[in-house]
């Protein structure tokens, strides 16, 4: 991530240090001084508050998120707090007129959805959505291969996230708004949207719970169907071991397949060869010969590769964060995008038996 940069560097207030705080937001706060500055923060164990003061001595350090929002030197609320809280949190920052960015999901409900969308709109739209997964180079390279004329028609794509994991924290637990529909679903189903070339308008989904230690889900799936028949499965599954994991995206045409595994900047096209032509034949209602129907079809494999040009990963998704708050640069995903997407996680809960935590 380049650094030269003319503009003072943002300005940024964090509120919840936790797992996700630290694993997908400090290293870029500590390795840029010259794009983001951490000016305060905010959490309840002093222990993790002291990482913040050893790395930004000039960090001001707070119990309570309400006071924190009293500081005026801050241009971006960054929230990586518990799920159940991230509505409040969004729509306090937001009253005090803060570029505000939070994790997903930003909402539980409908009703906390529309709350937000209306303190959005009265905070000049300033509110970001972390979708970090739609920078991924694999998904970057999906979107490309929608493109390529060689699949032909495209029928059905596949989007699949795998891990092996004992969780044992918050979020597998239903009543603090943990699960796999919540923490991992909405960003996928954000990818899915995007390459879609049509909103759907079918669902089916399930829910289970294998590996996880709470009584949250950590195995979702759910197919959506467009009204051109075009369906998008996506899974997100928790108790996959090493050495068994699927490609994380697969595109199904007409004239073949795309698969790409996960982070990779490069993927396969499994096609019918394009120099070869289809002897004509066509259908009949007279009763079938005796002879096989296979014919004998020349497949070929093809690598492909992200293009050089596209920026792609953290460095990419952080510099549309800055470019956003400094420039007021169009922030690529829009509240209602991100809605889109909660709502069918937010589906998945309402209607799987497992995912209700009553």
């Amino acid at each position: 991530m380049s650094t030269e940069y003319h503009r003072p560097p943002v300005r940024v207030a964090l509120m919840g240090l936790g797992r996700a705080m630290f694993a997908d937001h400090y290293s870029v706060f500590r390795e840029h001084p010259g794009l983001f500055k951490v000016v305060a923060a905010c959490d309840l164990l002093k222990e993790r508050r002291d990482i913040v003061a050893a790395d930004f001595p000039d960090c001001k350090m707070f119990r309570q998120f309400q006071d924190m929002l009293d500081e005026r030197d801050i241009d971006l609320v960054d929230i990586a707090s518990c799920s159940t809280d991230h509505a409040a949190h969004v729509m306090a920052s937001l009253d005090r007129g803060f570029w505000t960015l939070v994790e997903t999901p930003f909402a539980l409900t409908m009703d906390e959805v529309q709350f937000i969308r209306g303190a959005a709109q009265k905070a000049k739209n300033r509110l970001m959505v972390m979708h970090r997964g739609m920078f991924d180079p694999d998904y970057l390279l999906a979107r490309q291969e929608m493109e390529d004329p060689r699949l032909g028609e495209i029928h059905r794509i596949c989007i699949k996230q795998e891990d092996f994991i004992r969780r044992d924290d918050w979020l597998t637990v239903k009543r603090l708004g943990g699960g796999a529909a919540y923490y991992a679903m909405p960003d996928l189903i954000m990818r899915a949207l995007k390459l879609l070339p049509l909103p759907p308008v079918q669902m089916w989904s399930e829910l289970k719970r294998v590996a996880s230690l709470g009584d949250a889900e950590d195995y979702a799936l759910v197919n959506l169907k467009t009204r051109e028949q075009i369906s998008a499965e996506i899974e997100f599954n928790g108790a996959v071991l090493p050495g068994n994991r699927s490609p994380s995206y697969r595109l199904v045409g007409e004239g073949g397949e795309f698969r790409v595994y996960p982070g990779q900047r490069t993927g396969k096209l499994c096609i019918i060869d394009p120099e070869f032509k289809f002897p004509r034949r066509r259908s009949s209602v007279r009763t079938p010969s005796m002879d096989d129907m296979h014919e004998d079809v020349p497949v070929v494999e093809l690598d492909v590769e992200l293009s050089k040009h596209t920026e792609y990963g953290q460095s990419a998704f952080w510099r549309n964060i800055y470019e956003t708050v400094r420039t007021a640069a169009p922030y690529p995903f829009t509240l209602d995008a991100a809605a889109d997407a909660l709502k069918f996680a937010q589906l998945m809960k309402k209607t799987s038996p497992f995912g209700s935590n009553k």
